[in-house]
């Protein structure tokens, strides 16, 4: 009796947290929050302190982020390089244009319609480029992207190959004057990417952000713990098409003017938006962000170089990718641990209690 008593006086209790918490932040990320808080407020008082040529700059600098986060989230999470995600900027920027002459829709209600109709077209589009695999799939939707282009083109009221302008009638329903219409567009472009930055946040931190995780690890090992890799990659598609098609009716309606091979090139939304994504960091919601900056540095002080300029581009990948090959902000993030979005969970254990043994 003597010997169980022992023993049961010396058996170690273990007293349960009783409180657990999930978190994906910290106290840095709060400092970061706050900070980006600051910036957006800053930015959206541009037009009192910048001129034209700055409003327009920052709303492709706004655009380029949009884009690359969302093929961020197609390639970088999903896993589904494409190529030709040119294909829904074009149609994006044709769906407001149809809309604005042909049916005397408002351009800015065709933004979000030509996302709508573009998010039905992907359906089509995702059932058979999802058929290839691996660099059949990029090819694939590069292919798309080009029958579409060639679609367009065929277009006679639209146009045709070599396109058309919007009529100053349509133009004077978006702002009365030449001022106020740029500070319209700026602040829908600013919108759109506050917008599309939230949106993939909200999604990776969902059950879905986990599910695309488990799938970047291993689609198999994701597909065995009850993960449907078709319906998250299926809804991912849909997704940035969706938003890929408002970004192109947004950049068409501030140019006034598309025509075929600029709305469906590959070069201007494609090519600049990987290269954009690959050196900033593939995989982080803050790589394209540090990516466009780096971008739009080289293209203000190279662009007058010509050919030479895209050869310095490339140059400037290469070293990326050999000194950092998780890009820029992947490189930051591996040595000071820093996030502007923190996406990765935290569990918390009352102090009290202490963690589960």
């Amino acid at each position: 009796m003597k010997t169980l008593r022992s023993t049961i006086a010396s058996t170690p209790t273990f007293t349960a947290p009783t409180r657990i918490q999930v978190a994906f932040g910290n106290r840095a990320s709060a400092v970061g929050a706050i900070l980006c808080g600051l910036a957006v407020a800053a930015l959206a008082a541009a037009p009192a302190w910048g001129g034209r040529d700055d409003l327009q700059l920052l709303s492709q600098i706004y655009a380029y982020v949009a884009l690359a986060s969302l093929w961020n989230l197609l390639a970088g999470y999903a896993g589904l390089v494409s190529v030709g995600q040119q294909a829904y900027v074009g149609l994006g920027a044709y769906i407001l244009f149809a809309f604005a002459i042909l049916a005397g829709i408002s351009p800015l209600w065709s933004i979000p319609l030509s996302g709508l109709i573009a998010g039905a077209v992907s359906i089509p589009v995702a059932f058979l480029v999802f058929r290839l695999r691996g660099h059949y799939f990029a090819i694939g939707t590069w292919i798309v992207a080009e029958v579409f282009r060639i679609i367009a083109s065929q277009v006679a009221v639209l146009g045709g190959g070599s396109g058309t302008s919007l009529p100053a009638a349509v133009v004077i329903v978006i702002a009365p004057t030449r001022q106020l219409r740029d500070d319209v567009i700026y602040w829908i472009a600013l919108g759109l990417v506050v917008a599309v930055l939230t949106l993939i946040v909200l999604f990776l931190r969902s059950r879905y952000g986990l599910a695309l995780k488990a799938m970047r690890d291993s689609e198999l090992a994701a597909a065995c713990s009850g993960v449907d890799v078709k319906r998250i990659k299926l809804l991912v598609y849909i997704v940035t098409a969706f938003a890929t098609a408002m970004i192109g009716a947004l950049i068409f309606l501030q140019k006034l003017r598309i025509s075929p091979d600029a709305a469906f090139s590959v070069n201007d939304w494609t090519a600049f938006v990987i290269f954009i994504t690959v050196i900033g960091g593939i995989g982080r919601i803050e790589g394209p962000i540090v990516g466009t900056i780096v971008f739009f540095v080289l293209r203000q002080t190279l662009a007058d170089l010509g050919t030479l300029y895209l050869m310095m581009l490339g140059l400037v990948a290469i070293l990326v990718m050999l000194a950092a090959p998780k890009g820029i902000w992947g490189l930051v993030a591996e040595r000071f641990g820093w996030q502007l979005f923190p996406l990765e969970r935290r569990v918390l254990f009352d102090e009290r209690s202490g963690p589960l043994k």
